[in-house]
């Protein structure tokens, strides 16, 4: 029988520098499977550095990072070897700036080319952005296209850097709503990051602030609080013993 208290990450002691700069210094953090996790600090915080390690971007200096129970494995040079079970948006391998999105949606998605294509490129602005290399991109176009491609993939884990910042409110409610049915359906680990819990909020069920490195704080969610109020407003009220039978006999809904 698995281990219903094992974590998907695993954090002590964890420490980053960059040019001489402590960029993460992180005692103890850590992630349940199958929870929407979101990251919320401002700028030059940490919270990029952070998805990077989790993400086998970079290397660790110090410290304990484990996946799943496992430390990552890294080559002879000690660089990390990406896991396949996450997927990080915004990974240099496969956002190539010198590669269109059909380029780059065919690479990663050649059975779903046409799919991804009707489904998000077919019609209105971003259908001029399917034979357009990612360099004639926009800042709010790229983090567009990182969205799509996160959402297609299909993975164990998914990492999203800088969430909605340069969305439009119709496009962060499509992609909320995605995310939200991926972590139901499929109980996929979603961590995202932001620099306000302004859309966060709405739908992460834990929400962990991030300041100089440190964590400063960890919240229940909007969504945490909404499942809890559910439960206790929900709950039946003992009026016969026949209907306590029954509500006892029925079965729990099932969860990832």
């Amino acid at each position: 029988m698995a281990d219903q208290r094992r974590l998907i990450f695993e954090i002590q002691n964890l420490k980053k520098t960059i040019n001489n700069e402590q960029v993460i210094n992180i005692g103890k953090l850590a992630f349940h499977p199958g929870t929407i996790y979101g990251v919320i600090g401002s700028a030059g915080s940490g919270k990029t550095k952070l998805m990077e390690l989790l993400a086998g971007e970079i290397a660790e200096d110090s410290g304990t990072l484990k996946f799943d129970g496992e430390s990552y494995q890294k080559n002879w040079l000690g660089r990390v070897k990406p896991h396949p079970e996450i997927y990080y948006s915004h990974s240099s391998s496969h956002l190539n700036g010198n590669k269109t999105a059909n380029q780059i949606v065919l690479s990663l998605y050649k059975k779903k080319e046409n799919i991804i294509y009707k489904r998000y490129f077919s019609s209105g602005q971003t259908k001029k952005l399917w034979n357009r290399t990612l360099n004639h991109y926009s800042p709010g176009e790229i983090d567009w296209f990182s969205l799509v491609l996160a959402i297609e993939s299909d993975p164990r884990v998914l990492l999203i850097d800088d969430y909605g910042i340069r969305m439009e409110k119709t496009q962060e409610e499509d992609f909320r709503s995605q995310i939200s049915r991926m972590n139901r359906n499929l109980g996929t680990t979603i961590i995202l990051t932001s620099s306000s819990d302004r859309h966060l909020s709405q739908f992460a069920s834990v929400l962990v602030h991030i300041d100089n490195g440190h964590i400063s704080k960890i919240r229940p969610g909007v969504r945490s609080n909404y499942k809890k109020n559910k439960r206790t407003n929900n709950r039946p009220k003992a009026k016969s013993k026949q209907r306590q039978n029954n509500q006892g006999n029925r079965r729990p809904n099932k969860r990832n």
